[in-house]
């Protein structure tokens, strides 16, 4: 299981990565992607007004249906077209590819776990 040390954790399993343009890119975590298995269809807004912590969309799979969690308030200023018509680049490149939402945010990320924090998050739920 993959976690990146550059990227910010939410307890629902999602990252985030701040850009050099200010932006958060948004995505689900590697141990979330291999928990759903086969992703095939996300639903996320393309703009609009997100609360940390708030449901912003779903992600469906051959398993279930499941929320999106927002891992800061703020404004959705892009959403991956990718996964319209490859929904499963979640499963292959969930840090690259499969990110889902780009958010301006209205503050920051230390709210956030660390990549130790998660790790240890993961290792607790895994049980």
């Amino acid at each position: 299981m993959s976690i990146p040390a550059n990227l910010r954790y939410t307890h629902d399993h999602e990252w985030a990565r701040l850009e050099s343009d200010g932006t958060v890119t948004v995505g689900i975590t590697d141990f979330a992607q291999s928990s759903l298995g086969g992703v095939v269809y996300v639903e996320a807004p393309a703009s609009g007004g997100v609360t940390a912590g708030s449901s912003f969309g779903q992600i469906e799979s051959t398993k279930s249906v499941s929320e999106l969690y927002a891992p800061v308030s703020g404004t959705v200023v892009a959403k991956n077209a990718e996964l319209d018509g490859e929904p499963e680049l979640i499963n292959t490149d969930p840090y690259g590819r499969g990110w889902i939402v780009r958010i301006a945010p209205a503050g920051d990320l230390s709210a956030l776990m660390d990549a130790t924090a998660y790790e240890a998050h993961v290792a607790a739920s895994d049980h």
